[in-house]
């Protein structure tokens, strides 16, 4: 009896206390749990804010003007992360107010209209980082109309009419993308013109691309069915080459193609681009080439502009020559002066040779890093008419 007591007093100072042990080890491991569950959820909600964050980063206009961050926007137009994966979405709204009048209208026309000294645009881009300096790259940009809430410039636009395009890109080798890219000859265009970008107010985009002021280049700012290669920047220099495939079967030769070349270091910028383009030519013509030269220099109290470009057209024996003159002068630290001037004589065969001048002088005020204001005042003047004058106001902000 006595040995079968001692036997049970030995049992509960011995197994009750571990078990006791057990349940806190027990308890202890689901706090550990617990606690590894919790860390989880924070780094996550941490991940999840940081990739939101870099989401909505702000990037800067595409270049236009000095006081605006001379793209486009390609591009205009924006600044991505540094991180090695991303994925952002960005864009830019603007709108204007004018009255305008070219030399060709009879009355003027009172409107508020998309766009002005930039087309608005909203997009996303990205990039994989597939490593030893190499990166998978897209970019989705859709245009759109703020004045009525349309999707496009127009209804001819589809979802993604600004840029359409994926590739590979290297730091030491450049880029190769496929797909629908913005015309390079309008990008360099871009770079030698105090308006940029602008198909409202810049005199020289007007009397090249816009054919209602006489622009005789075909086609659209962008090229669909493309092939592109972009050279990194070697000592201020960098070039590139696009091919456009016409896509008819039989008929290969049917296609676009541009070469571009482009200096910009130390305050001066030079560019030289020609472009063919054989798919967007109507009969009688074949096909057409544009040659564009011209230059930029930043003096700090002003930045000077001058251009050429000559468009050819096979068949119709149209040819234009267009000269360009601008400046830009910041006159507070906000706010500068861009004026700039563009003629154009064109000729078709033996048809009587038709001049046009179109001058456009206006000011435009920085609030913030993200939105200017400006007003313009423009003077057009073809031949065989009275001049037009155009007054208008606008304003640009990019997000």
């Amino acid at each position: 009896m006595t040995s079968t007591l001692r036997q049970r007093r030995h049992q509960r100072i011995h197994h009750q206390p571990g078990q006791r042990l057990g349940q806190r080890t027990v308890s202890q491991r689901l706090g550990a749990q617990a606690g590894r569950i919790g860390l989880v959820a924070g780094l996550s909600a941490l991940s999840v804010a940081s990739s939101l964050a870099q989401a909505q980063t702000p990037v800067p206009a595409p270049a236009q003007t000095a006081t605006a961050s001379q793209s486009s926007a390609s591009s205009t137009s924006s600044k991505a992360t540094s991180d090695s994966n991303s994925i952002q979405l960005y864009g830019l709204i603007g709108i204007y107010a004018d009255s305008l009048k070219r030399s060709d209208m009879s009355s003027s026309l009172k409107q508020v209209g998309s766009g002005g000294l930039t087309t608005s645009f909203w997009g996303v881009r990205g990039k994989d980082d597939l490593g030893q300096g190499t990166s998978a790259v897209f970019t989705l940009e859709s245009f759109f109309q703020p004045d009525n809430g349309n999707q496009g410039r127009s209804t001819k636009d589809g979802a993604w009419a600004r840029n359409a395009y994926v590739g590979l890109s290297n730091s030491q080798w450049g880029a190769v993308t496929l797909g629908r890219q913005t015309n390079p000859t309008y990008l360099a265009m871009q770079q030698v013109n105090p308006y940029g970008s602008s198909v409202v107010f810049s005199p020289l985009v007007l009397q090249t691309f816009v054919s209602s002021y006489g622009g005789a280049i075909v086609g659209d700012t962008v090229w669909d069915n493309t092939i592109k290669y972009q050279s990194p920047k070697v000592g201020g220099f960098s070039g590139s080459v696009i091919y456009g495939l016409g896509e008819v079967a039989g008929q290969d030769g049917v296609a676009n193609l541009g070469l571009h070349m482009v200096y910009d270091q130390q305050g001066f910028t030079a560019v030289v681009s020609m472009q063919r383009n054989r798919t967007a030519v109507v009969a009688p013509a074949t096909e057409q080439t544009t040659w564009l030269g011209g230059v930029a220099y930043d003096l700090n109290w002003a930045k000077l502009y001058g251009a050429y470009a000559r468009v050819h057209s096979e068949g119709s024996e149209l040819t234009n020559h267009t000269w360009s003159l601008g400046a830009s002068v910041p006159v507070t630290a906000q706010g500068a002066v861009l004026v700039d001037w563009a003629h154009t004589d064109s000729q078709a065969g033996a048809a009587a040779q038709t001049d046009r001048s179109t001058v456009t002088a206006g000011y435009d005020y920085t609030l913030s890093r993200r939105t200017n204001v400006y007003a313009v005042y423009s003077w057009d003047k073809l031949t065989g008419h009275d001049s037009g004058n155009t007054y208008g106001v606008g304003i640009r902000h990019t997000f």
